[in-house]
């Protein structure tokens, strides 16, 4: 399979996008940095580390569904940084499965591409 590296922050969506499409779950996790937390849902305490990452997203394998994600803020401070987002959760058949504004920390990985370190798909959590 292809492996999608995530360039600037605002990459890190489509990467995921991409091999959600290819039912790629190791690759999916490869843009989730180990020391992750994964606020989904909001309410509900975070999903830690790549097994978090792991656990959040292999419901949606076979799917195989499009994430199209419109990155309206982006703050880079060295090899960390904050993304706002809207976005959507697109089935094959072309029905939006899911929709939000999104809150996230990225930071740069071993690989030099950036992954996820705080995902918060609905925005702040509301539990800490």
């Amino acid at each position: 399979m292809t492996q999608h590296i995530a360039k600037r922050p605002r990459d890190i969506a489509d990467c995921v996008s991409a091999y959600l499409q290819e039912g790629d779950l190791e690759g999916i996790t490869s843009l989730f940095h180990p020391d992750c937390q994964i606020f989904f849902p909001p309410d509900q305490p975070p999903l830690m580390g790549v097994e978090g990452a792991r656990k959040a997203f292999e419901g949606f394998l076979d799917l195989k569904p499009e994430i199209k994600s419109d990155v309206f803020c982006e703050v880079i401070n060295g090899e960390v940084a904050m993304l706002r987002a809207n976005w959507r959760v697109i089935g094959p058949d072309g029905t939006v499965m899911a929709e939000g504004q999104s809150m996230e920390v990225a930071k740069k990985l071993e690989n030099g591409g950036w992954g996820y370190l705080i995902d918060c798909p609905n925005g702040p959590p509301t539990v800490s």
